[in-house]
């Protein structure tokens, strides 16, 4: 393969950013006579094209190189002529050479027919068709009639019919190692806590996955003592190193942090002992002793997890932590003094091509990666880091593998270096494209045979009848209808048909995306409205943009109502790095953006939108006006005659029930509105409930304050706890707690589960309760809708995308099913 691609690379700009076959071009390998390596090309070999930029006959010359890296010869002068212009200015990400027959006699054939497969990002996909056609050189692309003749396994696997040879050797995978894998227990001189019988079976995977010495999946060792990868035919005279990891995707709640202290801490107690045992016959890294420190990537709201099983379930001072995040060293030798390293993704992003970083330097021994679906958008900052870090073992840590498509599982196969699923036309090829079918179980079963031979899955519930994997108590969901008031129901009418009319009145796919932001803030405020009606202006005609074509560069008013998109709800993405935005901004277009992700975009060659590709400049980009929120202290006031809202009365007549059958439990209260917990306050002070209140503005510090206040028992301790999914998201025990009432729904049935166990986990003792209240005949019911849809995406292995549709059209078609058009 002749590559210009640079590892880190891309713009943000998602899918865009990332090189698609442009089609192939038919060249001719030349000078086979003076080259040994020629003897023993095969049919359909993969020939490595590499750029000679020095070579001394021809500037432009490119080598050929056979399966098992030896030279065949050069790809003929005139085509490299046209090549290599194209690789070295970048123009060309990457170009595979694939030899379609080998000849009748080797020794006498001088020249082959090679099929040069063209890969280009999509900014530079004209200019490189254009100088293709500039030197009469045939493109076969797609729409080609002869693209099917392609020998690319990649092509050949979108044109064939039958699939049957490439599913046999799936189907193989993993079967060597269904042998039952004996539990293993936690290091005692390390661990005092005694592990359940299913963190002892997983440690001891976990153990087996690092330590086997295994030819990873699709490898096998061929008669002539090489080793042949039978799915890409790919051939080396080395035997491919292991692969060290894997996904840990047990169920949330089920207590994987302490069975990962368990694993490192077995690596300190053998790295001890086997130092007493060999002296100083260990292998150096940088003038010092190897490394056992361990790095852990994970949001902030994790941190106090690992802190807490740390010191809940080790020895003092067996395992020395170091928090890599704030004010923070830039001493390689300070880290490695420490058993566990943990940071951030967003730390991680930052620091990513920063010379001197500490975290980027050095060869760790081990890099965990928890909370891990937090790098599914490939083209994030954040995820381009993650998968550039050295580990020699690398391990992704989730019980949400996916929360919306099975794409999500592509950049942990990047960051876990599962080749060839790591090559993003591989995973398209292979496994995203099949799922994409409709009525098409071939993606499924490959993407289940490829997870059971990485990746170990327990749920916490089993079938009706059958035995629990540990013993929580059992966990119901139950959603609660109401019904809005006469006022409420006419207000809420009203403005959804407004929002039916205008959706009709922009019309086309185009221009709906155009309003994009207008849209969603529409929706944002129907979902409001269920809530109550103090959460969202009434001036209607605030709601809506002057013009089909949204423009705030002399706007401010339309800047902060965008602005307060982004502020009022938890669950508002950035559309590129697909996680809450940092360093809001909102472009002339009205869309919103993480500034360092729309910038990388600016940036690029590309520089327009990603959602209506308007062309874009810096000039075009305005920071979003900070929104000002209610003041804590005087929020909720309980003396106000203001009538509650239906949803808030009902929240209030479960909570009396609750305390009247049970003076003692507890409640957590999820909305993804912080507005609406401040607004709760008031009501439930006056019924007489003693409340704490957890939310995104809080320091780190305070909010493990309200947690360890919720926690307490006593007759005067706290009964509820208003919570927002930023505070209390992934990482946080809140087993205190035995009901949870989500107030609103989420968009993504992943995060609703992982909120759900913050109270149903290892140490819950009592069952839990889970109710979700849900406004009859409004936007809520279709959220349920879109949720169940996604559920049936994850359903199967881990996941199913049964979609054929491009993003565009998924995007508008939710926007119209939300405001009840489909």
């Amino acid at each position: 393969m002749a590559s210009s691609s640079r590892r880190g690379g891309g713009d943000g700009g998602g899918d865009e950013d990332e090189p698609y076959l442009l089609g192939f071009i038919v060249a001719k390998l030349v000078g086979l006579q003076y080259y040994a390596g020629a003897r023993k090309i095969t049919a359909r070999e993969n020939v490595g094209l590499v750029r000679e930029p020095l070579n001394v006959y021809d500037s432009n010359a490119i080598r050929a190189l056979n399966r098992r890296g030896v030279q065949v010869g050069h790809i003929d002068r005139a085509t490299a002529a046209v090549l290599a212009p194209l690789l070295d200015s970048h123009l060309l990400a990457a170009a595979h050479g694939i030899v379609p027959k080998p000849p009748k006699n080797a020794r006498s054939a001088f020249r082959l027919p090679c099929q040069v497969h063209l890969f280009a990002r999509q900014a530079a996909a004209a200019l490189v068709g254009a100088a293709i056609a500039a030197a009469d050189l045939d493109l076969i692309h797609a729409d080609h009639p002869e693209f099917a003749l392609s020998e690319s396994a990649i092509v050949q696997e979108q044109t064939k019919n039958s699939h049957g040879d490439v599913d046999k050797l799936f189907a193989l995978v993993g079967k060597d190692g269904k042998a039952r894998i004996e539990p293993m227990e936690a290091p005692g001189d390390v661990v005092v806590s005694d592990l359940f019988e299913h963190q002892k079976e997983a440690l001891g995977w976990l153990v087996h996955r690092e330590e086997s010495c295994d030819l990873p999946p699709f490898w096998e060792e061929d008669k002539d003592g090489g080793f042949e990868n039978v799915l890409t035919k790919q051939k080396r005279n080395d035997r491919p190193p292991p692969l060290k990891g894997g996904i840990f995707a047990d169920d949330m709640g089920l207590g994987k942090t302490l069975t990962l202290l368990s694993l490192i801490g077995r690596s300190k107690a053998r790295s001890v002992g086997g130092k007493k045992a060999r002296g100083a016959k260990r292998r150096k890294v940088e003038g010092a002793e190897e490394s056992r420190t361990t790095l852990v990537v994970c949001p902030p709201s994790v941190f106090s997890s690992w802190v807490t099983q740390l010191e809940e379930h080790t020895k003092a001072g067996s395992l020395k932590m170091y928090i890599y995040h704030g004010e923070r060293t830039k001493e390689k030798k300070e880290l490695l003094k420490h058993d566990i390293v943990i940071t951030t993704y967003s730390t991680l992003g930052q620091e990513f091509g920063q010379e001197g970083s500490p975290v980027n330097e050095i060869e760790w021994f081990r890099v965990i990666l928890d909370e891990a679906h937090v790098i599914k958008n490939s083209a994030a900052r954040q995820t381009q880091a993650a998968i550039a870090l050295n580990a020699e073992r690398r391990w992704v840590v989730t019980g949400t593998p996916i929360q919306n498509s099975s794409f999500d599982l592509y950049p942990l196969m990047s960051f876990l270096r599962f080749q060839p699923f790591s090559i993003k036309s591989y995973w398209q090829s292979l496994i995203q494209r099949p799922l994409e079918e409709e009525n098409n179980s071939t993606g499924l079963s490959r993407l289940q045979s490829l997870l059971g031979a990485i990746s170990l899955r327990r749920i916490k519930e089993t079938d009706i009848g059958s035995k629990s994997l540990v013993s929580i108590p059992p966990k119901t969901v139950i959603a609660y209808y109401i019904e809005l008031s006469a006022e409420e129901r006419e207000y809420y009418d009203q403005m959804e048909l407004e929002g039916k009319n205008k959706m009709q009145e922009f019309g086309d796919r185009d221009s709906i995306l155009r309003n994009y932001s207008t849209v969603l803030y529409f929706i944002l405020r129907l979902r409001q409205l269920c809530n109550d009606v103090a959460l969202c202006p009434l001036d209607m005609k605030s709601w809506f943009p002057a013009c089909s074509l949204e423009d705030v560069s002399n706007n401010p008013e339309l800047l902060k109502k965008l602005a307060s998109l982004a502020a009022d709800g938890d669950d508002f993405d950035c559309p590129i790095c697909l996680s809450p935005p940092t360093k809001t901004v909102i472009t002339s277009c009205a869309h919103i953006y993480c500034q360092t992700c729309i910038m990388k975009i600016i940036n690029s060659s590309s520089s327009r939108c990603p959602i209506c590709r308007r062309s874009l400049s810096k000039e075009d980009i305005f920071i979003a006006p900070e929104v000002k929120h209610p003041d804590e202290d005087v929020s909720g006031n309980p003396s106000s005659d203001k009538p509650l809202s239906s949803k808030v009365q009902a929240l209030l007549s479960l909570l009396k029930r609750s305390a009247n059958e049970d003076p003692l439990s507890k409640s957590v209260v999820f909305s993804q509105f912080r507005k609406m917990l401040i607004l709760l306050e008031g009501p439930l002070k006056a019924a007489g409930f003693n409340i704490l209140r957890l939310d995104g503005s809080m320091s780190a510090k305070k909010r493990s304050e309200v947690i360890r206040q919720f926690g307490r028992v006593a007759p005067d301790a706290p009964t509820v706890l208003l919570a927002s999914l930023k505070a209390a998201g992934a990482g946080v025990n809140l087993t205190a707690a035995s009901t949870v009432y989500l107030f609103d729904p989420w968009w993504n049935p992943g995060v609703e589960e992982q909120a759900m166990d913050r109270v149903h986990r290892i140490g819950q003792t009592k069952e839990v309760k889970v109710v979700r209240l849900i406004v009859k005949c409004s936007i809520e019911e279709r959220m349920l809708e879109l949720q169940e849809k996604k559920r049936r995406l994850i359903s199967g292995a881990f996941g199913r995308k049964k979609r054929g549709k491009n993003d565009k059209e998924i995007r508008v078609e939710e926007l119209q099913m939300m405001l009840g058009l489909k």
